[in-house]
C-alpha cells in the first residue's frame, strides 16, 4: 500500500517542523557551524555514519552532545589511542561463579552498546582496534566468542579526526572510510561567530539543547526519508557523478589519469538517501539537482584515492569531485 500524495505531503510538513526545531536547538550551543549540522543531521536521517574532519577545538565533541540531547538518544563516547583493545569497544566475556560453584561464562557489554558512539580522534587507534568497529557500522550487530549481539536501534557512529596530526595515527582503511555515509570537514569560525563564541561561552550563563526528538520519532523520519521520490533528472546526475569519479571508464581525461582508485555503489546509495534527507531538513517533498552537488563532496571524498602524481601537481580530490558534480548537475 503506498502513501497518498496527501499524506506524504502532511507527513513531510511535519517532519520539516520537527527538524527545523532540532537545528535550532543545535544552534544555541553550535555556532556558524550550520552547514556542519545541516550535514550530520542529514547522515542520520539517512540512516547512516558520519566522520567529522577537524582541527582540535572546534567543538566537534560539544556538537556530538547537542545531537544526542536533541535527537533524545543515548550516547558514549570512546577515546581512541594506540594502546586501545577491541574488547574495550565492544565488550568481552567474563568468568563468573555462583554460590555453588559453578562457572559460566557472562558476556559484558562495552561502550558500543549505545545508540549514538562519538569515536574521538579514530585513526589514532590501531587498524585492529579500528576494524572492531567494521561489523558493528554495517551490521548493527557484533560478535563475541562467536555469538552475535544486536546493537540498540537507532545505531550511529559519529566519529572524529584530527587532518593535522599525523605521528602515532594509523590512515582509517578504505573499507572502514567507506562505511560513513559522509566525510564532513570542520572549519574554523568567521571573525563574527568567533567573537559571539567568546562572549556566550565565558561567562556565567550558558544555554543548553532541548530535547525535540526520541529514539522512534528518529527511526519515523528515517522511514519517511526512504519513502520519499527522487526524480528521474536527480537519478540520472547521481549515477552519471559516481560513474565519471571511477578511473577507467570516465569521460574525464583527469580522473583516467590521476584517480588510483573511485566509488562504488555504495557512494551511490549514500548520495541517494543523503539529498533526500537534505531536502526534508530545508521543507522539501522530493530532492533536487542542487542538493546533489551541494552532497557530493561530503559522500565522494573519503570514496577516491588520488594518484601521487596528482598530488606533485596539486589537483585536490574535493576540488574534483566539485568539478565533477556541476557536469553531472
Amino acid at each position: 500500500m503506498t502513501d497518498s500524495p496527501e499524506q506524504m505531503v502532511a507527513e513531510a510538513e511535519r517532519a520539516g517542523a520537527l527538524l527545523a526545531r532540532a537545528r535550532a536547538e543545535i544552534g544555541k550551543t553550535i555556532f556558524g557551524q550550520e552547514r556542519v549540522i545541516e550535514l550530520v543531521l542529514a547522515g542520520m536521517l539517512a540512516g547512516g555514519h558520519v566522520l567529522l574532519v577537524g582541527a582540535p577545538g572546534l567543538a566537534k565533541t560539544k556538537l556530538v552532545q547537542a545531537v544526542a540531547t536533541v535527537m533524545g538518544l543515548d550516547w558514549g563516547r570512546v577515546q581512541f589511542t594506540p594502546d586501545l583493545m577491541p574488547a574495550d569497544i565492544v565488550g568481552s566475556e567474563i568468568l563468573d561463579q555462583d554460590a555453588s560453584g559453578s562457572r559460566s561464562f557472562r558476556f559484558v557489554p562495552g561502550p558500543i552498546f549505545t545508540r549514538l558512539l562519538m569515536a574521538d580522534e579514530i585513526n589514532r587507534a590501531s587498524p585492529r582496534t579500528q576494524s572492531a568497529l567494521l561489523q558493528a557500522m554495517q551490521e548493527r550487530q557484533v560478535t563475541v566468542a562467536g555469538q552475535a549481539y544486536a546493537l540498540p536501534e537507532p545505531f550511529h557512529v559519529l566519529a572524529t579526526q584530527n587532518p593535522i596530526e599525523h605521528e602515532g595515527a594509523y590512515p582509517l582503511p578504505e573499507a572502514q572510510l567507506d562505511r560513513f555515509l559522509l566525510q564532513v570537514d570542520v572549519p574554523y569560525p568567521d571573525a563574527e561567530t568567533e567573537r559571539r563564541i567568546l562572549i556566550e561561552t565565558t561567562g556565567l550563563a550558558e544555554q543548553h539543547p532541548e530535547r525535540v526528538l526520541d529514539a522512534a520519532s528518529l527511526i519515523a523520519l528515517q522511514q519517511l526519508v526512504r519513502r520519499m521520490p527522487v526524480g528521474e533528472k536527480v537519478l540520472a546526475a547521481i549515477i552519471e557523478l559516481v560513474r565519471s569519479a571511477r578511473p577507467g571508464a570516465s569521460p574525464d581525461p583527469r580522473v583516467n589519469q590521476h584517480v588510483a582508485w573511485g566509488p562504488g555503489p555504495r557512494a551511490g546509495q549514500a548520495l541517494m538517501l543523503a539529498v533526500r534527507a537534505r531536502a526534508l531538513l530545508r521543507g522539501r517533498l522530493a530532492p533536487a539537482l542542487d542538493d546533489v552537488v551541494a552532497l557530493a563532496r561530503p559522500a565522494l571524498v573519503h570514496r577516491m584515492a588520488l594518484s601521487f602524481g596528482a598530488r606533485a601537481e596539486g589537483l585536490g580530490v574535493e576540488d574534483l569531485v566539485d568539478d565533477l558534480a556541476s557536469k553531472a548537475a
